[in-house]
C-alpha cells in the first residue's frame, strides 16, 4: 500500500487525441494554444490578441489569419464566404487597424458543384467591397470526395495602424466600462436552425457584418479604447474570460443588460444552450474609460449598451449578476457547444 497515490496518470483536461472542443473557443482550445503552439511558435514580446501588430520599416501594421469550416455553407444572413471575409476584417479591426488586403485559400472537395463555389466566390467579393478591402492573393487545393465538407476556407489579412494606442487586454484598467454593440447569439442559432431543420415563428438571421468602420469612427472621435474583442467562438463568456486573465482583473457583468433577442433566447432554452457562449460574427466588446461611455455608445449604434465594469481585484475572473439577483462565476466554455459555425 506504500505506493498508493491519489492522482490520475492523465489529467482530466489533457487528451491523447484532438476533440471538436479543441476548436471551440473555450478551455480546451486555450490549453492547446498555451501548451502546444505558444511554447514553439510564441514570441514573449507579442501580446496575444485577435491580430498581431508588427513594425515594418517604421510602419505599424496588423496581421491575422483564420480558417472557416462552416456547415451548412449557406444560412440566413450569410455563408462561409461572407464569414471568411468579415471574420478576418474584424480581427484586424480589434487591433484598431484599418483593413486593406486579404488572401483567400480554398480547400475544395471533389464533386463540389461549380454553382456552389461561384456563390461563395461572389459572396466573398461582395463582402470585401462592403468592407473596403481587396482580396489580392490565394491558393486552391482539392481533396478526395468525402474528405472536405464541400469547402474549407483560409483567409489572412493585413491592415495599417494609424494611432498610438495599445488596444489589447493588457491595457484594460479598473473602472473601465464594458460595452457591447448589439444582441448576442443569432449567428450560432441561425446555423443550428438550418442544420437541424428547426423552424421558429420568425427566421433567425446571422449577425455577420464587418466592424472596422465602427472601430475607426471610435478612434477618429478620440475615444481612448483600451481593448476590443469580437465575440466569435466561445461567445461573450469566453472572450471576457480571456481578457480578465490577461489583464489580471475581475470583470463584473449584469445579465439584465446583455441584449438577447426573444427568439434566440427561446431557441437556446429549447436546445439547452446558453446565449452567452454562442458564437457571433458581428458583435464585439469595447473597454473604455467611464468618461468616454456616452460618446462611444453614440458611435456604436442604437443597440449598443453597457454590460459591465472592470474591478481592481486581481482574480482573472468574470462574475455575472444574474436575472434572479444572484452572483455566479461566468467560466470559460469547457466543451463544444456548436460545432462548425465559423
Amino acid at each position: 500500500m506504500s505506493n498508493f497515490a491519489l492522482n490520475c496518470p492523465l489529467p482530466i483536461q489533457q487528451y491523447p487525441q484532438i476533440l471538436l472542443a479543441h476548436g471551440g473557443g473555450g478551455k480546451l482550445m486555450n490549453q492547446l494554444i498555451q501548451q502546444m503552439f505558444l511554447p514553439v511558435f510564441g514570441d514573449p514580446r507579442q501580446i496575444q490578441h485577435d491580430a498581431v501588430t508588427l513594425n515594418l520599416s517604421g510602419k505599424a501594421i496588423a496581421f491575422t489569419t483564420d480558417s472557416y469550416v462552416v456547415h451548412p455553407l449557406f444560412f440566413p444572413g450569410g455563408d462561409i464566404g461572407s464569414i471568411a471575409v468579415n471574420g478576418t476584417v474584424n480581427d484586424l479591426a480589434m487591433a484598431g487597424a484599418k483593413p486593406l488586403y486579404l488572401s483567400a485559400s480554398f480547400i475544395l472537395e471533389e464533386g463540389l458543384a461549380m454553382e456552389t463555389l461561384w456563390r461563395v466566390v461572389r459572396s466573398m467579393q461582395q463582402a470585401a467591397t462592403a468592407a473596403n478591402v481587396q482580396i489580392v492573393t490565394g491558393d486552391t487545393k482539392v481533396v478526395d470526395r468525402g474528405k472536405g465538407d464541400g469547402i474549407y476556407l483560409n483567409t489572412a489579412g493585413v491592415g495599417i495602424l494609424e494611432h498610438h494606442l495599445t488596444i489589447a487586454p493588457t491595457s484594460v484598467q479598473p473602472g473601465d466600462a464594458i460595452l457591447i454593440n448589439g444582441d448576442l447569439g443569432r449567428h450560432g442559432i441561425a446555423i443550428m436552425a438550418v442544420r437541424e431543420g428547426l423552424e421558429f415563428e420568425t427566421t433567425i438571421t446571422s449577425d455577420c457584418a464587418p466592424l472596422a468602420e465602427t472601430v475607426l469612427q471610435l478612434l477618429n472621435a478620440g475615444i481612448e479604447i483600451h481593448c476590443l474583442r469580437d465575440l466569435t467562438r466561445g461567445g461573450l463568456a469566453s472572450a471576457l474570460n480571456e481578457i480578465a486573465v490577461a489583464a489580471g482583473v475581475t470583470l463584473v457583468v449584469d445579465e439584465t443588460q446583455i441584449p438577447v433577442q426573444e427568439a434566440v433566447q427561446g431557441a437556446c432554452e429549447i436546445l439547452g444552450f446558453d446565449p452567452l457562449y454562442v458564437a457571433n460574427e458581428g458583435r464585439f466588446v469595447a473597454f473604455v474609460p467611464e468618461n468616454a461611455i456616452d460618446r462611444a455608445l453614440k458611435i456604436m449604434g442604437s443597440e449598443a449598451c453597457v454590460i459591465g465594469t472592470v474591478q481592481a481585484f486581481s482574480s482573472g475572473l468574470v462574475t455575472l449578476n444574474s436575472r434572479i439577483g444572484a452572483n455566479r462565476i461566468l467560466d470559460m466554455l469547457s466543451g463544444e457547444q456548436l460545432p462548425r459555425i465559423c
